[in-house]
């Protein structure tokens, strides 16, 4: 872990620690036998969490055996992996009424300095197989999204132990890696193709940059609270889309024979948002939260195409570009 992440863990857990330790001078004390009081609905809810140490991967592949015979199916696979990706998240919550609420989240990573890309290259001739593996290490400018929803109640339990909410909404979530360094680590040619071997390009120099955005235009989900004591809740969320657009960058900057981008892919798939976790009870109006979030988006129609110097686009069918990031969260939860 970097002395920038450190830094920026303590000063977070300072905060926290200072807030706790307010809360608990005038937070009463309460027992688990005690029965469950009816909860007032608070008009504002505010949210600070962090996403901590996530870990995530985006891939994707196409297929271009059209373009070229001796090109396999798939032609190309692509895998940006990353690891101990600290995100922080704002919230808030406005409550219209008994029923109806307003929500917003944005979530924006504090480092994000460690990670691998694998750029996997195959051949149709004489069978499909691998033609070339090269390794460079991931940094870059990480990752941020936006939650826009509404929604309203459906369900209260009984003895005020809890509720179930309904939400739609909008997400946009962007991931942008900056590939350096080049190490060929297989190298098979078949036929006119050539490749070099060892490392190719030192560390220092960067040698790939991919941008993928995530649209997804409409989701819908639940959102429930369950009170085990007054001070003690499970609380879960999940959201699914159908509909998910993606638009992806990816620039080979050391090629000098295509563009910036070098090739773009647009497509269409599906998206799934997972939170579980546990909430404890400070004060009256401030709460302790932790649990396990996962983000997945998937295409399952699309189109590749590449930007050659001096030539026209070419366009061939996207196999795959999936994004998936999941880790533990930990927050702080004030409504008033």
């Amino acid at each position: 872990m970097s002395q920038s992440t450190m830094r920026k863990g303590v000063i977070f857990g300072m905060m926290i620690g200072m807030m706790i330790g307010m809360s608990l001078l005038s937070a009463p004390v309460l027992s688990s036998a005690e029965e469950v009081e009816p909860a007032s609905r608070q008009r504002v809810e505010l949210s600070l969490k962090s996403w901590m140490f996530t870990n995530g991967e985006t891939k994707w592949s196409h297929d271009a055996s059209g373009l070229d015979s001796r090109l396999g199916n798939p032609t190309s696979k692509l895998t940006y992996k990353d690891n101990n990706t600290q995100i922080m998240e704002l919230g808030a919550r406005i409550n219209l009424s008994r029923r109806w609420f307003l929500r917003g989240e944005v979530g924006f990573s504090v480092e994000f300095d460690r990670g691998k890309m694998t750029d996997d290259d195959y051949l149709s001739t004489g069978g499909q197989h691998l033609f070339s593996r090269t390794n460079s290490d991931t940094t870059g400018h990480g990752t941020w999204y936006l939650n826009l929803d509404g929604g309203g109640r459906v369900a209260e339990f009984a003895g005020n132990r809890g509720y179930l909410d309904v939400f739609g909404g909008f997400q946009y979530w962007r991931t942008r890696y900056e590939a350096s360094g080049v190490y060929q680590e297989v190298c098979n040619p078949s036929g006119a193709f050539t490749c070099g071997s060892g490392t190719v390009r030192p560390a220092a120099v960067l040698a790939i940059v991919n941008t993928t955005n995530w649209i997804t235009p409409v989701r819908v989900g639940v959102q429930t609270e369950y009170r085990l004591a007054r001070w003690f809740s499970l609380e879960g969320r999940a959201a699914v889309s159908p509909i998910s657009i993606v638009y992806n960058e990816d620039n080979h900057v050391l090629r000098t024979d295509l563009q910036n981008p070098s090739f773009t892919m647009w497509g269409i798939g599906a998206s799934a948002n997972v939170d579980a976790g546990l909430k404890f009870m400070l004060t009256k109006n401030l709460a302790l939260t932790g649990g396990y979030r996962v983000w997945w988006n998937r295409t399952y129609s699309g189109t590749w195409e590449n930007h050659p110097v001096g030539a026209a686009s070419e366009s061939a069918p996207l196999r795959e570009l999936q994004t998936i990031r999941h880790g533990a969260t930990f927050g702080l939860t004030a409504a008033f």
